[in-house]
């Protein structure tokens, strides 16, 4: 009675839950394959491999990049410049201020003269940095858009043109220097973004040859 009884039971319940009747010895889990994360279990009809995500866990609107693009990071660039201008000018008008005021002796009106230099200073380079970077987005933009591409050409022609027209009122040669440093500056700065790619293809240029 023990045996079918607890027999009976077993299968009672596995038919409740959709299981049978049938049972799996030790010996027949042990010859269950290993996939994935962990054995198939005989109970559930599920394959672990499925379970692993190998994309991303973001959903991105229809006909949307993964990257940001120029305009979006217009604001971050701009107000970056403007930051890193406003906290190098206060570096600079505390050392002026020092530097100018080094002969009167620690008092109210020399506190009051250095606060002024600083937030000129400040002021002023928060100013020419935001200029730029301003000027280097809308041309950044404005070329996406014409060219329809996005690439390093855009960094390249942006970052010259900003400094032709930021030195263009200091005549032909102001604007033939502004352009030259526009093109060093964004020319490195495309270097470095593509730094890995290329040391990636010398690379494997250099191991085809031997």
């Amino acid at each position: 009675m023990d045996n079918n009884s607890s027999g009976g039971f077993k299968g009672g319940l596995g038919g409740l839950f959709g299981g049978g009747s049938q049972e799996y010895s030790n010996t027949e889990l042990a010859g269950v394959p290993l996939t994935g994360m962990s054995p198939l279990s005989p109970y559930l009809n599920v394959d672990p491999r499925y379970l692993v995500q190998d994309t991303d866990e973001f959903i991105l609107p229809t006909g949307a990049n993964k990257t940001r693009g120029r305009f979006e990071l217009a604001f971050f660039t701009i107000g970056g410049c403007c930051m890193t201008g406003a906290a190098f000018g206060t570096l600079t008008g505390i050392r002026m201020g020092l530097k100018e005021t080094r002969d009167m002796g620690w008092s109210k009106p020399r506190n009051v003269q250095i606060l002024n230099i600083v937030t000129k200073q400040g002021a002023s380079w928060a100013n020419t940095l935001g200029s730029v970077a301003l000027l280097y987005s809308v041309f950044g933009v404005a070329i996406e858009k014409v060219r329809g591409a996005e690439d390093d050409i855009n960094t390249v022609a942006a970052g010259t043109l900003t400094g032709m027209l930021f030195k263009s009122t200091s005549g032909l040669r102001g604007v033939a220097r502004g352009g030259l440093a526009g093109l060093a500056l964004s020319g490195a700065y495309a270097l470095y973004n593509n730094w890995d790619n290329l040391t990636r293809s010398s690379s494997s240029s250099s191991s085809r040859l031997y």
